[in-house]
């Protein structure tokens, strides 16, 4: 008989196993479900990508060909576990999934679907459904921000604490005891996994790394439930995350805040919705070119060089994209994401589907550079700054500021543009016609009333 080592319980396995959706804060149970529906858009937007499909294909090839979870908007179903596979891989392709800057972590990507697929298989409510989701955003959060910015240089941590959040989310449905959920947790860590040298190649394995991270943490709930033991200190061992993952691991962000009968540090109310359809790290710059021009009356023909002042984190990431030679490469493009916001007002999906290596487009991504300034990375990652000097072609130094680009929760998403972004991916993803999506949406705000979650695409959800 296996003999278990006795150990204390971390607080965060504690707090995740023991969640109520009654212990959530009335607007934090509102932001909970402002991110389940902006989530289902990104879904819908890259269900029948190449690579999603790819990812899709193979989940249905393992089987069983048809189960109690959807596969969203592929009309199949199958196990928890390949539906959530499918259902994360399709959640990060569009680049408008939300993301939490604190952390540099896109939470609802590797929480919602393995979520979604064991609480259509085992019946949950739909507020036990947003009870786990709560769960798995604080812990991935939390998990995010512990592993530090050393972390970030070369994981991506959407990858690597993603498998934290998703065994968090599904060991609460699972009603997995404090003990279990630790287990779950060093069953997770040690499966933590995803680097960023896809973005050298245009390869597509970020499609891949939310596919992995949500599989394995709902594999690892449910191992633990079933006896199977994890490392019970995952977090700070010798050989645990910290040890291989960081060199500025800090311990005190776990459990930073962690609610205690309600009041704390809701991490989930703080994540940001994304506005342009592309890497986050983007975003505060673009915005400050387009305040640049509106304020001065510019053209794209007017600008002669952008300097973006940013933080490490977006040259790390950003830097090695020189010459975007695909769509999904161009949107970790700092010159092409400003070039199209510039033309257009917006770096949507069909702006860079169509534009991005037009003459155009290429001929101001040419003349934009990154540059690291020092109040923009004392900063980062807990705000994320956006400053940019315009130099125009009749020879003027115009300066631009962002303090809290779109979607961020001092400058957040009202929930009819939470909607209106919603279908507008479901136009552009075309695997659903607008009528049911536009009735899916209208059910999606009503899931905390839910007395059992269905399939999304079905009539009443």
């Amino acid at each position: 008989m296996k003999q278990e080592i006795q150990v204390s319980i971390h607080p965060l396995a504690q707090f995740a196993a023991q969640l109520q959706w009654s212990d959530v804060p009335a607007p934090v149970q509102d932001r909970a479900v402002d991110l389940w529906v902006d989530w289902f858009g990104s879904v819908l937007a890259g269900c029948k990508a190449r690579p999603v499909a790819s990812i899709a294909r193979f989940a249905m090839s393992q089987g069983p060909a048809s189960g109690p979870s959807e596969v969203i908007a592929q009309g199949a179903s199958s196990s928890p576990m390949m539906a959530a596979l499918a259902n994360a891989a399709a959640s990060h392709f569009a680049e408008q999934d939300d993301v939490h800057n604190g952390s540099v972590f896109h939470p609802a990507a590797v929480v919602f679907p393995p979520a979604l697929a064991v609480a259509q298989a085992i019946g949950a409510s739909g507020a036990e459904l947003m009870a786990a989701c709560v769960a798995g955003y604080e812990v991935g959060i939390r998990v995010g921000e512990f592993l530090g910015r050393s972390h970030y240089k070369v994981f991506h941590t959407t990858a690597t604490a993603g498998t934290l959040a998703a065994a968090a989310a599904v060991g609460r449905l699972l009603q997995l005891t404090p003990a279990q959920m630790q287990h779950a947790f060093g069953s997770a860590g040690t499966q933590s996994a995803g680097l960023w040298e896809f973005l050298r190649t245009a390869a597509d394995s970020k499609q891949l790394h939310t596919a992995h991270a949500a599989a394995a943490g709902l594999m690892a709930a449910y191992l633990a439930r079933d006896g199977f033991t994890g490392a019970q200190d995952i977090f700070t061992g010798a050989q645990g995350m910290a040890a291989g993952m960081s060199s500025d691991a800090n311990p005190a962000r776990l459990t930073d805040g962690l609610p205690n009968g309600g009041v704390g540090r809701w991490a989930t109310a703080e994540t940001s919705f994304k506005w342009h359809a592309s890497c986050r790290h983007t975003h505060p710059a673009a915005d400050a070119l387009q305040q640049v021009m509106r304020e001065h009356g510019l053209k794209p023909a007017d600008i002669a060089q952008v300097t973006c002042h940013v933080h490490q984190g977006a040259i790390d990431v950003l830097g090695p994209v020189v010459s975007p030679t695909t769509v999904h490469q161009s949107k970790f493009s700092m010159g092409t994401v400003l070039a199209l916001a510039a033309h257009f007002g917006h770096a949507g999906l069909t702006e860079f589907d169509a534009q991005f290596l037009a003459p155009d487009t290429v001929a101001l991504r040419e003349k934009v550079r990154m540059e690291l300034d020092a109040e923009v990375d004392a900063a980062y990652p807990q705000r994320w700054i956006g400053k940019v000097t315009v130099q125009t072609t009749d020879g003027r130094r115009l300066h631009g500021r962002v303090d809290e680009p779109k979607g961020d929760p001092g400058n957040t998403l009202s929930r009819e543009e939470i909607t209106a972004k919603a279908l507008r991916l479901a136009a552009y993803g075309g695997a659903v016609g607008t009528a049911q999506a536009t009735s899916a949406v209208a059910s999606l705000w009503q899931v905390a009333q839910w007395p059992r979650v269905g399939d999304l695409l079905a009539a009443g959800a």
